[in-house]
Formats: C-alpha cells, structure tokens, sequence
C-alpha cells in the first residue's frame, strides 16, 4: 500500500524537476536581460517588500538598473520570473504595445480579490469594460457633481477638523476620501455604515498585494474575508436600488451603482450582478485609498514649504473671492486651480501613491537587443523617470513649475500609468484633491509634528506615524 501511494509521487516529483530543468536549459540559451532571479519561488520578493515598508523602493530599482542594465533588467517577485522596464523608452514599450504584445497582469492576490472586475479584463473585454466605466469617470459626467463634493469636504473638515488642536492626517483624511467615494458611487451616507465599512476596506487593502496564501491569520485570508462583508453590503444596496429604479424612487442617473445598472455596453450587453459587485469593490478600493495617499503627501510638503502654501493660498483665495457667500464650487472654479494642481503634480511625482504596475508578455519579446521569454512578467516603475536629473533636474527638489506650458516630456511622468490602461479615476482623483485643497487652506496652516517623518509602500505610500500636524485656525473661511 506504502509503494502504490510513494510511487505515484516520486514519478511526480521527477515529471516536476524535469520540467523545471528544461525550462532552466531554454532560458539559457536566450539571450535575456541581466539581472539576477534570487532563491527558488521567492525570488528577490523579500528584498522588494522591505524596500518598500523602509520606503526605499527606489534603492532596489536604482541598484539594479546600476549593477546589471538601466534600460531593462531581470528578477523574480510573487513567484514569477519579472523584465523590469525602465526609463521613457521603457515606459513607451510597454504603453504602446497594450493589448498587441502585452497584456495587463497582476499578483494572483488581486486576481482572487477583484476576480471579474476591470483591472482583470483584458483585449475587448477590458476595452468594452473601460469605456462603460469611462462614462460615469469622465470630466463631462463628474463636474455635475462637483458642488456635492465640495460639500462634502465643508462638512467633513467642520465635523473632524474645526476646533481641534492637532489631527493625525492619514486616518482622518481616510473619513472624507471614503465617505465622498460611497456617496457618488453608492449614495452612502450615514456615518455608522461608513465607518464600518471603512474597516474592512483596511483589511482589504494589506491583503491585495502580496502572496495570495489563503490561511487563517495571513493578510491575504483577511483581506477575502473583508471582501466578502463588502460585497455583501453592496448587493444589499443593490437589491433595494433595483426596485428603487423601477419604482421611479431613484434617479438612473444619481451615483455610479445606477449608471451599471441601467447602462449597457456597445453590445446591448448589461453587467451582470457579479461584475457589478466586483467592479464597484475595485472603485471604492481605489477611488478612496489612492487618494487618502495623495492628500496627506500634499499636506506634508505644504506643511514643510510655507512659502508654496502660500500661493496655493493665494489662488483659491482669489477663486473665493469672485463667488458668493456659500456658493459651492463649480467646473469653472476647478479650471482656475492651475498652481494647485502643478503642486499636486510635483507632490505625485516625488512621491507616487502605487509605484507602478505589471503586464504579461503575450509573445518572446525584444528589447534592448535582450529576448523576454512569453509568458514572462513585465514591470513599469514610477521612480525609473520620476527621479531621473535627465528628465527632472535636480529631481529631489520639489518645484512646481516643472508642470507649467507643455510640462514634463512624453512617458516621463506617470504617476497615473500610460496607453489604453491609463488609470480610469484620473479626473476623479483630480477633483477631488482640489476640492479639498481649496478647503482646507482656507481654513488652516499647519506645522508638522514630525517634519522627517518616513513614508513607506504597504502597498499604498503611507506615513509611518499617521503624519500628526498641528492646526492654526485661519479667518479665510468663505
């Protein structure tokens, strides 16, 4: 009995190593970039994850581009053998050949937690799933709910700002990215169902990214457990929303739930409730944490730059001054915030929320006279051009006039990503970092508690201590 079942195994253990021996043999003989694949299924995954919790992803990217080829170099992240493509012509490889020689990928972790949602579609399916989206996410749609947000915004800095001495940024920033995602795209508000929802979202962010080891304790298994809570308090709104609809008590028209619901493709072909959930989990994932990321970087270098502050001040001052009392802001206003958005933009650049993302090559590829094997992993990263002195002189010093006239030169800034997977939220993201913007500087100044505080990926940039500030109440209030 002892044979019948060790037989079976050792055959299959030599079948194994035999495939895997080949494999080794055949790539070989390829000419492929430099680099280095680390420890068996590991690879140099380690080494990447403490770069990144230390906040020094950069020094991984940099030694590497150094030591073996700063066009292109090898490694081996999440179990899968990885190109890491650097620089704009890096950038413009892989942008320019979507869907034709390469193709959207991501850990097995995301695969599992956002299953039939956009960023796992790919070909015509991610296309039809992109353009659908794209027409709730674009500018024309969202200045129609511009004056909800701003008073949003109003609201949230009155109820957890306003009379406070000091606040700890990236937990409270979290209230209002998230509460202002649930309202445009879900119509939720009440500040109970907001704030227990906004828990699991935690738990699910720690787990996407990463090895998708489904066992009590780990992020991974946490993190599915928060999607299913999730999901399953949006089917419930859902289910209530499709009556609503029909009975005339909803507006088609009123969030982004609506939109899916009533809104088909090209095809005449509708969502099915599966893909709305998985896709209305993906843009409250990302519509909320992205963002709270961005906003506490912008209050950390406004805090440290008072002389940017400043203009900053100056502009929307000058926005308020040309509107009524309690009037809320308008598209026309948003458009005005030139020297704003150039100091979001500077503030993106030095430090990017997501470092990148990854493709799958659909064919042997050549690159840089190297060949990259099908089926091999392809990986763009923000800081290969951000904080290139070629691109950016003096690349660590924080200028927003980098962005005025034409701005930086094509596939060098890319803090949203390039080509037909550019990042749907762009706009919306925009928005509503200005809306906040113009908010609370009016509002407040404010001093660092810990001017050097360190920013760390995990997986989003995120301040190690909370980023505590302290307030100064200003009279700009109107």
């Amino acid at each position: 009995m002892i044979k019948l079942i060790v037989l079976p195994t050792v055959l299959a253990l030599f079948v194994l190593f035999l495939h895997f021996t080949t494999r080794i043999i055949k790539l070989r003989k390829l000419n492929l970039p430099k680099g280095t694949l680390g420890l068996p299924i590991i690879g140099e995954t380690l080494e990447f994850f403490n770069a990144n919790l230390e906040g020094k992803q950069i020094r991984f990217i940099q030694e590497r581009m150094k030591k073996y080829d700063s066009r292109v170099f090898k490694t081996s992240l999440f179990g899968e053998n990885i190109a890491v493509f650097c620089g704009t012509a890096g950038n413009k490889f892989l942008f320019s050949n979507e869907n034709k020689n390469v193709q959207v990928w991501w850990p097995s972790s995301v695969k599992k937690l956002l299953r039939l949602s956009f960023v796992n579609k790919v070909g015509d399916e991610g296309k039809i799933t992109r353009r659908l989206l794209m027409s709730f996410l674009n500018p024309e749609t969202l200045r129609n709910y511009l004056p909800k947000m701003d008073r949003i915004a109003q609201h949230h800095i009155n109820t957890h700002w306003k009379g406070k001495e000091q606040v700890v940024v990236y937990p409270i920033i979290q209230l209002y990215t998230f509460e202002l995602a649930c309202c445009l795209f879900l119509s939720m508000e009440d500040p109970i169902q907001l704030s227990n929802l906004s828990s699991y979202f935690e738990e699910f962010l720690k787990g996407i990214i990463g090895f998708s080891i489904n066992f009590p304790g780990t992020r991974f298994h946490k993190a599915m457990k928060a999607a299913d809570v999730i999901k399953k308090e949006i089917k419930l709104i859902m289910k209530k929303r499709k009556v609503d609809l029909e009975e005339k008590k909803a507006s088609p028209t009123q969030d982004l739930l609506s939109h899916l619901l009533v809104t088909s493709d090209t095809s005449g072909r509708f969502m099915s409730e599966v893909e709305i959930l998985d896709n209305m989990l993906l843009l409250l994932f990302a519509g909320h944490d992205t963002s709270r990321s961005a906003i506490s970087l912008i209050m950390k270098y406004l805090g440290n730059l008072p002389e940017v502050y400043e203009q900053v001040l100056k502009e929307q001052l000058e926005i308020s001054q040309g509107k009524e009392e309690g009037e809320l802001l308008q598209w026309e206003d948003v458009q005005k915030m030139k020297y704003s958005w150039n100091v979001a933009s500077e503030v993106l650049r030095l430090s990017p929320p997501i470092n990148g993302a990854y493709r799958n090559a659909m064919k042997d590829l050549t690159y840089a006279d190297y060949t990259i094997p099908i089926d091999w992993k392809l990986h763009w990263n923000t800081r290969t051009t951000h904080m290139d002195p070629t691109l950016f002189t003096n690349p660590e010093k924080f200028d927003a006039s980098r962005f005025e006239g034409e701005g930086p030169i094509p596939y060098s800034y890319v803090p949203f990503g390039g080509g037909p997977r550019m990042c749907l939220g762009q706009e919306f993201a925009r928005l509503e970092i200005l809306v906040f913007m113009h908010n609370i500087v009016k509002r407040f100044k404010w001093d660092l508690v810990n001017p050097d505080e360190n920013f760390k990926y995990d997986p989003m940039l995120e301040p190690e201590k909370g980023l505590p500030i302290e307030l100064h109440p200003s009279h700009y209030t109107s």
